[in-house]
């Protein structure tokens, strides 16, 4: 790995064991380096890429994972110059907290900025032209990767501009666009934004970002149960009782009300993260570790979910919108009262759903899937729920009811995956306790760090690897599930506050109708 702030020379995996020796031990697949290319950053001084993009990249120059042949470009409204952006850029990078005086130095020469209206095709013929001379300037060979770190209403036609300017042919080099979430916001509008990506950009050019998929923990799902003949014969209806995956939140709205009236946690979490877990824990084993092998196995997945049945949706569905507490001591407001959401509003902010996959495997195993905010712990966790012994050697002895074994996957604060069982209490008389086998990621010993959300999307993109990235049918196949009850939700929303919406006070864990599913958390 070069020293800090030295031109990077080969690529410097961030986990880089040496194969693994004949009577076992750590090996790793190790990727390539990147090509050369113009990492294009659309809404290039906004929030998100001042928090997470332009650190990923200094975090990723820093760490030598860049090519040699790079060029960083911010397009934006903001009438800025290349120093500008660069001033902009260092701010960003001193409050995330990770800025290394030498190696922003040996960066700032290959970031540039091209101030863009969405709406000029000038503007795009500019971009165009001042790519071209970076390919000469900056050895970038003619390849680009366009990131669109802007509000999803400029998604249509930010790409309509790329290629209405040739940048999305691929020409000389690859051209890749990369989206954010949400795409779209029920189904018709996602398909509708294929339709407006799909004017110039083929399928295998568009990247479509879930970064909760790049975390470390979730990475870890695939291997810990297709690397592992332990696991694989037990994940199924006959041994697994229950699936549970939350993604609890302690923070409230914040400053995106505007953006969040508009969602809700249905369309915020559930659409996207929450669906990207269900899949990775309910799907079969691909037959290749390749992108379209594992996104078809996802796919089947959401093909194969039961359809909610309006009869018993209150069963099935648990909706809530935080009210006033004091989580920590410290009094909140409750979600109506946050700056730039309506008194009235019928948005929820948590949500407990009882899923079923109607196939072979898991037909009959329930799949509760949670997520909410202002709860009392910040917490991203996956537990599988196994079936009880079927009978009790001991049941005169320690009654029937012992405690079922458990899979638990911590995301979010812990990196980590126990396995919880049943033991002997050490004494003379005969005494069950539960006892747990953990394996702590952020603990383990690795030659060197690991790559956050971020870092890893961004480097994937570059090497063209979607296996982390949604694809359009998964898209249309979980908003085709969940719009019917989008609609409900905004149809009783329309008269009024619905009866299905429970309040909760801010820093528990949810309403009380939905309780019964996060105790199955821990």
């Amino acid at each position: 790995m070069p020293a800090p702030g030295a031109a990077p020379t080969d690529f410097a995996p961030p986990i880089s064991f040496d194969p693994a020796p004949p009577g076992g031990g750590p090996s790793c697949l190790l990727p390539p380096r990147p090509s050369p290319c113009a990492l294009v950053i659309f809404g290039a001084s906004g929030d998100l890429a001042a928090r997470m993009i332009l650190p990923a990249v200094h975090a990723l120059h820093r760490h030598g994972a860049l090519p040699q042949g790079l060029a960083v470009l911010g397009a934006a409204r903001t009438p800025w110059g290349d120093e500008d952006f660069r001033a902009h850029m260092r701010r960003a990078l001193e409050a995330a907290g990770g800025m290394d005086g030498p190696a922003w130095e040996a960066l700032a020469p290959r970031v540039f900025y091209q101030p863009l209206d969405y709406a000029d095709p000038a503007g795009f013929a500019a971009l165009a032209a001042r790519l071209d001379a970076l390919d000469a300037g900056a050895g970038t060979e003619g390849n680009r990767l366009f990131y669109l770190a802007t509000p999803p209403t400029v998604y249509a036609e930010a790409a309509r501009g790329l290629g209405a300017a040739g940048l999305a042919r691929e020409a000389r080099g690859f051209s890749r666009l990369v989206v954010e979430k949400p795409f779209g916001r029920d189904l018709d509008s996602a398909r509708a934004l294929d339709v407006a990506l799909h004017e110039h950009f083929a399928e295998h050019q568009v990247f479509r970002i879930d970064h909760y998929l790049a975390k470390e923990t979730v990475q870890n799902i695939l291997l810990l149960r297709f690397a592992n003949a332990i696991f694989e014969p037990l994940w199924n209806r006959r041994y697994v009782a229950s699936v549970t995956c939350a993604a609890m939140e302690t923070l409230g709205v914040g400053h995106r009300a505007g953006y969040y009236e508009r969602s809700g946690v249905l369309r915020d979490m559930f659409q996207n993260h929450m669906m990207q877990l269900l899949a990775l824990v309910a799907m079969e084993p691909p037959p290749a570790f390749d992108a379209e092998a594992v996104r078809d196995e996802k796919a089947k997945v959401y093909r194969a979910l039961r359809p909610f049945d309006p009869a018993r949706l209150a069963d099935d569905l648990v909706l809530g919108q935080y009210g006033p507490g004091t989580p920590g001591g410290a009094p909140v407001p409750g979600y109506r009262r946050e700056p730039g959401v309506a008194p009235d509003s019928a948005t929820p902010t948590f949500a407990a759903m009882r899923l079923w996959v109607d196939n072979w495997r898991w037909q009959g195993v329930p799949f509760h899937l949670l997520s909410g905010k202002r709860l009392r712990e910040k917490l991203t966790r996956i537990v599988v729920r196994f079936r009880e012994v079927p009978h009790s050697l001991f049941r005169h002895i320690l009654g029937e009811d012992i405690g079922a074994n458990r899979l638990i996957l911590d995301i979010h604060p812990g990196n980590a995956v126990s396995l919880t069982m049943q033991a002997k209490l050490p004494g003379a008389r005969l005494c069950l306790q539960p006892a747990t086998m953990r394996f702590d990621f952020d603990a383990a010993r690795a030659p060197a760090r690991a790559l956050d959300a971020y870092e890893k999307v961004l480097l994937d993109c570059m090497l063209g690897d979607q296996t982390l990235f949604w694809r359009q049918d998964a898209v249309e196949q979980c908003w085709g599930f969940l719009t019917p009850v989008l609609e409900r939700c905004e149809a009783c929303g329309a008269q009024g506050s619905p009866a299905e919406l429970h309040g909760y006070a801010a820093g528990s864990w949810g309403p009380a109708a939905g309780l019964e599913m996060v105790q199955e958390l821990f």
